[in-house]
């Protein structure tokens, strides 16, 4: 465990009924660091996420906070003495009590101009400066998940839970609370872990990001690395919305040029920074090649062309599905101002400069 973590998870096991529900998960998070654990419902990110709160007990492996073991095989510290903020999707807010002592609820051990300087701090860090006195059902959803989050902060924790933290708020709030948190707890040198199905929501507010699948961690990186460097074909399906299409590797004779991919789009070279080893492939090996929506843009005089199957007006852009002359699909998205029909055959440029490649033995 590296010293400076402020969460270590080594080879962490959860099971349910002896069935595994988390295989293996090994990640470590730094003081001040924001990451987010991303996956589909049912992957384990939730019951990874209690683990480490101490609300479910591992079957293998260890969890360090603060550089103490808090989760074992034959030990686990209750949530209260691990020193740690949660925050789930329902608010969990007293009812009973006003907004303001809600928030101070954590704050008992303090004096009373103490609690009251922090309260008012924490009102104000999160937007409800002068709403102390009003109850939770006085306010607005997105209102109540900021006294969740004030309450949350208040007691100065090193490092916060969040499940599913703004599930239960409109889209454009919940992406726009996830900035607002990001800024927040990056202010106040707080660490934090969110759970979240919502990829766009995770890039708001991780400096991290961990992909689950079945239980098992795909990769554990930077947004940027996630979109553009995929470890595996799975994550670059999920993230990003990635589309595939089918390629053959061309080696030269010379050892020390590159390979390309030959395509129904052309000839490419694969990128440096493509996951799988250059090495590991074959002349004339079959392949996959990742193709992002945002590798095309519109171009009428264009030699390479494909046909309008689908579109969904978005606003500002416009999401097409295109198929090319092999009949492969590709998603595409173009400023709204290129408007085109149905079934209308329209011409390509493609930026393929972070073209990624794979084996093509997959079931995606």
């Amino acid at each position: 465990m590296n010293q400076s973590s402020i969460l270590s998870l080594e080879n962490i096991e959860c099971r349910h009924a002896q069935q595994v529900v988390v295989k293996e998960v090994s990640f470590e998070l730094k003081a001040g660091e924001n990451a987010c654990l991303l996956g589909p419902s049912g992957c384990g990110k939730t019951t990874l996420l209690r683990a480490i709160a101490g609300l479910e007990p591992i079957y293998n492996g260890q969890i360090h906070i603060h550089g103490q073991l808090c989760s074992s095989t034959n030990k686990i510290v209750p949530p209260e003495k691990r020193h740690l903020g949660l925050v789930f999707q329902d608010h969990a807010l007293f009812p009973h009590l006003s907004i303001a002592d809600n928030v101070a609820f954590g704050l008992r051990k303090l004096s009373r101009k103490e609690k009251n300087k922090r309260l008012e701090e924490c009102l104000e860090l999160v937007g409800l400066a002068g709403l102390g006195e009003r109850f939770p059902h006085q306010i607005s959803g997105g209102q109540q998940q900021r006294v969740a989050l004030a309450r949350t902060i208040a007691p100065k924790p090193q490092l916060i839970l969040l499940d599913e933290a703004f599930s239960s708020l409109d889209t454009h709030l919940r992406r726009s609370l996830a900035r607002e948190l990001k800024e927040l707890l990056q202010a106040q040198g707080i660490a934090s872990l969110l759970v979240t199905h919502d990829q766009q929501e995770a890039f708001a507010m991780a400096d991290y990001i961990g992909v689950m699948h079945r239980g098992v961690l795909l990769q554990w990186d930077t947004p940027y690395n996630l979109y553009h460097q995929p470890a595996d074909p799975q994550i670059a399906s999920f993230i990003g919305d990635g589309h595939f299409i089918s390629g053959t590797i061309q080696r030269p004779q010379n050892p020390e040029q590159s390979p390309n991919v030959s395509t129904v789009l052309g000839d490419f070279p694969i990128a440096n920074g493509n996951t799988y080893l250059v090495d590991q492939f074959q002349d004339q090996e079959p392949v996959l090649v990742l193709m992002r929506p945002d590798d095309i843009t519109p171009n009428p005089s264009s030699s390479l062309r494909a046909r309008v199957t689908h579109k969904v007006f978005r606003g500002a852009i416009i999401e097409y599905e295109l198929e090319l002359a092999n009949k492969e699909s590709l998603k595409a998205l173009f400023a709204s101002h290129h408007d085109y029909p149905l079934s209308q055959d329209i011409g390509l440029d493609l930026d393929v400069k972070h073209l990624i490649v794979y084996p093509n033995k997959i079931n995606l």
